[in-house]
């Protein structure tokens, strides 16, 4: 399913990028570039910029990078044909009717059809509910002190007790058994259908373009499960998307509150805090934290303050924190939840407990200090280890210092008794992912080959591989910032010689677009923008960090350095798939020749 390669070139040049941008973000002139406040991190001063003249976009913030139709896509969480379409619309580009392979038509009209019964299948259930039938599951929502508008708002309805009610009427409106049985609304067996919710008060699922995409029921009565959700579809991935996103991601609040169930995050808006999102039925996942990352860099867990919210919060931080996510979390004591919490002490104190909540490294050392008796000297001891091996999760030395201060001062210990603890075990289990790892190995790696001498330091290794693909992304941002370093480079650099598969492609078009002498980022960019985000990692390419000019003797010093670097491991590569002795001679000696070899950028 796609538009003509030209169209959609069409559709991209005639959309200005300042003016669509300017849209959604407040820009300023500053030199060549204009710059304003990030949309997709939260900052007080601005590091996004906007380029007129390459038709790109480029956060020194967050590292995001694009063109205008990525920019629709991640703002408004459009897919590829979303995007053009809406740019086709707002620029005046008539686009033509859509090829489609047959599978793909196929696809597009059963996904279509999907959401369209979903649209459906809430209308009614809302209808339901304002129904003499529908009475009990009212008077709950009501009982839970939603108002009418709240329930208008986030679209609740009930399923009525009859099993096959909905069934008989999507029947009814001409849809097959077929096409039913794809929703998940219903099952359908040789001895009849009925409806998977039943005698439910009904919350419909939404995508952040608020489309329905699943429903989530709560039995009225003691039946089980309590919550009973969707099954997967080709619509609903409950593992990639947040209940509330659609109104959350458009409160611009400086930090997303997450949420375990739908009737917190329907109260906490009810309440004002329009920031609350759930996950849906299921645990924090790294998907859910990537969505969240587009929208947000802080989280505030607000989970149940019970012994499963606890355990809930323990596994979220590391994957927040993986995805670059901030978190911390709030003390809900007294109470449960935060719709309990608002219901008894009002949104003012909630929003008190918001501004206190607990950094979340904190919160895993308050948890970690009541696994033991305090009281107890071999248990405060072991506490006190155990700090310290969590405090060498953090790599950079002052960071760890930062937060040696914090336990030191929160917990009453000696601050250079911690940093002595801290430091000696840093150097038997190293620091960051390092120690974890020989921590989990049971330590073997800090002691000795006989188990009794002195510990060997561990250090984190830094990921060779990472560094040349960071040569390569510098190269290209130098080759498209000064198109005359081509000519440096001819004969000792080519497409071939960038290793992944994609970073050889985009290479390959920068190098094609120079010989035509249209080299431009932005149009090179969009022949690699899908919907599973690669393009991402093509952007990139093209922002590489240049922190001096190539007229600084050390910047010609590095720009040498690294085409020599790129040319070596594409010869490392090629050495290890010679398949005959002249070749391999032939590599061996341009890999000799290469420590000689000056490229002077001037």
């Amino acid at each position: 399913m796609y538009y003509p390669e030209d169209v959609i070139e069409e559709v991209r040049m005639r959309s200005d990028i300042v003016e669509v941008i300017s849209g959604y973000v407040k820009l300023q002139k500053k030199g060549s570039n204009l710059f304003g406040l990030c949309p997709f991190h939260h900052e007080k001063s601005p590091s996004f910029s906007v380029s007129p003249s390459r038709q790109m976009y480029h956060c020194f913030g967050c590292g995001v990078s694009g063109n205008v139709i990525t920019f629709v896509m991640e703002y408004e969480n459009y897919s590829f044909r979303e995007a053009v379409e809406m740019l086709a619309d707002r620029a005046g580009v008539k686009l033509p009717k859509m090829e489609y392979s047959r599978e793909a038509r196929l696809l597009a009209d059963q996904k279509a059809a999907l959401l369209e019964i979903n649209k459906l299948a809430a209308n009614y259930f809302y209808y339901q509910l304002k129904q003499p039938q529908g009475r009990a599951g009212y008077e709950y929502l009501r009982r839970r002190g939603l108002t009418d508008e709240t329930i208008r708002r986030f679209g609740l309805g009930y399923s009525n007790k009859t099993s096959d009610d909905l069934y008989r009427f999507l029947k009814s409106r001409g849809y097959d058994d077929a096409l039913l049985k794809e929703t998940g609304l219903v099952t359908i067996e040789e001895r009849g259908a009925r409806d998977k919710f039943w005698n439910r008060v009904m919350f419909p699922i939404m995508d952040v373009n608020s489309r329905v995409i699943g429903f989530g029921g709560r039995v009225m009565g003691d039946g089980e499960p309590k919550y009973l959700n969707s099954p997967e579809t080709k619509v609903f991935d409950k593992g990639r998307n947040l209940y509330g996103l659609q109104y959350a991601r458009t409160s611009r609040q400086k930090a997303l509150l997450l949420c375990e169930g739908y009737m917190d995050v329907i109260s906490m808006h009810q309440a004002g805090f329009t920031n609350a999102v759930a996950s849906l039925g299921t645990a924090l996942t790294q998907q859910h934290a990537a969505l969240l990352g587009r929208y947000t860099k802080q989280v505030v867990l607000t989970y149940d303050s019970d012994a499963a919210g606890v355990k809930a919060a323990l596994r979220a931080i590391p994957i927040l924190k993986q995805a670059g996510i901030s978190a911390r979390v709030i003390d809900m004591k007294p109470y449960k939840d935060p719709d309990e919490f608002v219901k008894n002490l009002g949104a003012e104190e909630f929003q008190k407990r918001i501004e206190g909540a607990r950094n979340s490294f904190l919160f895993e050392i308050d948890v970690l200090k009541s696994q033991y008796d305090m009281a107890d000297p071999e248990q405060k001891t072991a506490f006190y280890n155990g700090a310290a091996r969590k405090l060498l999760e953090f790599p950079e030395a002052l960071e760890r210092d930062n937060y040696i201060q914090a336990v030191s001062r929160e917990y009453f210990i000696n601050y250079e008794d911690l940093k002595r603890l801290v430091n000696r075990l840093g150097s038997r289990y190293g620091t960051g992912p390092a120690q974890e790892a020989a921590w989990n190995r049971g330590g073997e790696r800090a002691e000795g080959a006989d188990g009794a001498g002195p510990a060997r330091p561990v250090r984190g290794k830094k990921d060779p591989e990472e560094g040349l693909r960071r040569s390569e992304r510098l190269l290209l941002t130098w080759l498209i910032e000064e198109p005359r370093l081509f000519e440096k480079i001819r004969g000792i650099i080519g497409p071939e010689d960038f290793g992944s598969p994609l970073y050889c492609e985009a290479a390959r078009a920068v190098f094609e677009a120079h010989e035509k002498g249209n080299l431009n980022p932005a149009a090179i960019l969009t022949r690699f923008i899908d919907d599973e985000g690669s393009y991402r990692e093509v952007a990139a390419l093209f922002n590489a960090s240049l922190e001096e000019s190539l007229n600084n003797e050390e910047q010609k010093k590095v720009f040498s350095e690294t085409v020599r670097r790129i040319r070596k491991s594409s010869l490392d590569r090629q050495i290890r798939k010679a398949a005959d002795l002249n070749t391999l001679q032939e590599l061996i000696r341009q890999q000799a020749e290469l420590p000689g070899l000056s490229i002077s950028p001037d």
